[in-house]
Formats: structure tokens, sequence, C-alpha cells
């Protein structure tokens, strides 16, 4: 059973750009409308073996969501901080220990903020009549999650694939679609292989960086840095005898970084999108099994396209936007940067150029928000769908429906903590 896409790029861009601009009007409160509508678009044009999947979220329940969020983590966050304050005054005579823990305290609430985010968007989703849905267990993702990417941290990444596998198999083992529950099968292990780019990467980056700062620095700077280094971590004074006066030696390795940086990116997408596909070949259900044909490399494409048009437009717009100011608040620099006359604009009335420096600040932002959507969101959504497939799905014909999940927050807390504005 094939799954199918079937959406076009001109409506998505024309949805974004409409919903996009209602929701500047009402000041940010139609992006729950805007989300509801974008997803149920890109859920429609999703078709397992030619039925179209529903997204059923009411965006009044995310508006309310977000409004109870909203308070439960305002007296979370002010409490919280002010006792945490109090400790740090009071033991370390200083404000910086309460600030970290603060926010070491926002990471649990993050974790659990996605995962509350993930039962929703499930639960309000189906496929030929039959609910899908996520079982209750936030909070221990949350901690599983910490205790997780303390260890990845600890061993320099080289258990990244152990958290990769054990959170995705807490989230999809509570994962049903109706009667049916899903499956992680696999072991962590099998996840190194589409890490292999991106260890190469990381050590060619080490390489390089020992080669250009100890082995043979690049210059009389880069050898003062290490000899600084070395003396900080001896505890003796820096020895500069010996250090060159003259130009640097082999500039061109720097242009070295661009090869490297492409090739950290490339490797973090591969494994990212390589273990997504490893494990969605390996989840199951009774009498039903998935296969991705997912490629990585168009996926890095995408991303990477798509990311460079929107912040190309990003920044495009907030240049022109610096144009108009810049006469507005006195500072008149740029009538002769470039050939631009900012004379004409600073004769114009005042209070008309305030008005369109607000307008192009949201449209800029509108449009950024548009190019997204339209060249990394709805390629990305269109290329995994249709390198998915039911290889089996004899079980679908013994799937039964379920009641409906009902709970208040919504997406509530993903909003108020800003993980909401993804699809």
């Amino acid at each position: 059973m094939p799954v199918g896409f079937v959406g076009r790029r001109g409506a998505v861009f024309w949805l974004a750009l409409k919903t996009g601009f209602w929701s500047i009007l009402t000041l940010g409160f139609y992006r729950f409308w805007m989300k509801t509508r974008l997803r149920r678009y890109f859920w429609s044009s999703i078709r397992p073996g030619g039925h179209p999947m529903e997204y059923v979220g009411d965006p009044w329940e995310k508006l309310l969501g977000f409004f109870i969020a909203v308070v439960i983590l305002t007296f979370y966050i002010g409490v919280v901080n002010l006792i945490l304050m109090f400790i740090s005054f009071s033991v370390f005579d200083g404000n910086v220990a309460g600030y970290f823990l603060s926010f070491l305290g926002v990471i649990p609430l993050w974790f659990y903020a996605r995962y509350r985010a993930r039962r929703y968007v499930l639960g309000r989703t189906r496929w030929r009549g039959v609910r899908f849905g996520l079982e209750p267990g936030a909070w221990g993702y949350a901690w599983r999650a910490c205790v997780h990417w303390l260890v990845t941290i600890c061993t320099l990444g080289i258990l990244w694939p152990r958290m990769t596998f054990y959170l995705e198999k807490y989230r999809t083992d509570r994962t049903f679609f109706g009667s049916a529950k899903l499956v992680q099968g696999g072991r962590w292990t099998m996840l190194y292989q589409p890490m292999r780019p991106l260890v190469l990467a990381v050590l060619a980056c080490g390489l390089w960086t020992l080669w250009v700062m100890v082995l043979q620095p690049i210059g009389p700077v880069f050898d003062l840095f290490v000899r600084g280094f070395l003396a900080g971590a001896l505890g003796t004074e820096i020895d500069v005898e010996g250090l060159e006066d003259g130009p640097s030696q082999a500039v061109w390795r720097l242009w070295l970084l661009l090869p490297l940086a492409l090739g950290l990116y490339v490797g973090a997408v591969h494994y990212i999108f390589g273990a997504r596909r490893m494990m969605a070949n390996h989840k199951s259900a009774p009498g039903i099994a998935f296969a991705s044909k997912l490629r990585t490399g168009r996926v890095a494409w995408i991303y990477a396209g798509g990311t460079i048009l929107a912040y190309l437009v990003l920044l495009l717009g907030l240049l022109l936007l610096l144009v108009i100011l810049v006469p507005v608040i006195g500072l008149n620099v740029l009538n002769n940067v470039g050939g631009i006359d900012t004379g004409a604009i600073g004769d114009a009335p005042r209070w008309l150029t305030i008005t369109a420096s607000v307008i192009l600040y949201f449209g800029v932002f509108l449009m950024w928000s548009v190019v997204y959507n339209t060249f990394v969101t709805f390629p990305l959504m269109r290329h995994m769908a249709g390198t998915l497939s039911l290889p089996a799905h004899d079980g679908l014909q013994d799937i039964s429906q379920v009641a409906r999940d009902e709970f208040a927050e919504a997406e509530g807390f993903a909003e108020a903590l800003d993980l909401g504005a993804a699809i």
C-alpha cells in the first residue's frame, strides 16, 4: 500500500500568505486558526492507499489551552525563579547561579510540552474514520529525555544513537491507531550506521583544528593563542619568544572551513533522517508493517535551499526596514553608503514613515513564514509521504474505533514555550 501526496506548492503559498496576513491583523490570535488550516491541507494531501488523512483539531482548543498553559507557567516560573534568586543571593552572593538553575528548571517543561503536543496532534488525526492516539506519559518522557541528554553530553555524543532510539521507542510504544498499538523494534546500536558521515565530519574538523592551531599555526595570533592556552593549563607564564613577526602562513587553510561546515551539516541531516528511516522500517503493529525509502541527500537539499531562501527574504526585508528607519531616528548614515539617498524618506511625514515601518516589519516575518512553509515544510512532507509504504496491511481490517482523547491544555504548553511553530 503506497502513501501518496497530492498537495500543490502554489496552494500552500497562498494559504500561508492569507492566514499569515490575518494573524498579523489580529495581533497573533489568528495563528491558532492558521496552523489548523495548514494542517488540514497537509493532512488531506497525505493519502495512504488513496484515502486522505484528516486533521480535526479545533483552533478554540488551541487558544484556550494556550491561556491555561500561560497561567500555569507564569505561576510556576515566577515562584520558582523567586526562590532560586533568593537562594542564589543568599548562598552564592550573586544571580548567576539563579539564572543557570532557572534555565535547567525549564528544560523538563520543554520535553513535557513536546510530548503533550504530539499527543494532541495524534488525538486529532484520523484515517478512514479511525483515530490515532498517544497514551499519557509526558512526565515520564520528560525525565527520561533529561537523563538521556545528560548521558549523551557526558559521553561527548558517543551515545547519541542510544538516546534517539529509546526516546522514539517510548513514544512509539504508546502510540495507537484505533485498537492497534504500534511497537518500535530493532536495537539502538543499528543507528550507528547512519551516524558514520557525521563522525567522519567531526574527526575531520578536529584534525583541521589540530593542524592550524597546534602543529602548524597559521600566524602569530594562533601561535599566541595556543601558548596562552597551554600556559593557563600548566599555571605558567606565556612564552612569547620565537613568535613569528611575518605574515600569516598558509592562510588558504581557513577556506577549508567551508567544506568542513558543509560536511557537518550533511552528516547531521544524514544521521537525523537516516535514523528516522531506519526506525520507521522497524515499526509495526499486528498485521501491519512500514517501509521507508527516505533519501537523506534530498532532505539535506530541501533544508539547505529552503532555509537559505527564507532567511534571504528575511535579510532583504530587514535591510529595507533599516533604510526606512534610519532617517526617522535621525541617523542619516546611509546617505553616502552605496548610493542610497534617504533624503526623500526623511522628508516624508513622520507618522507615514513609522506606519510603513511597522507594516514592513510584520510583513517581513510573514513572508519568511510563507517561504519556509512553501519551500521547506511542503517539499519535506511530500518527500517523506511519497517514500513511505505499508508492505503488510492485512491487520487494518481488524482495527476498531477508540474513544476520543480529551485533555484541556491541547498544545498550550508547546505554544507558550514557542515549540508549536512547526506544522
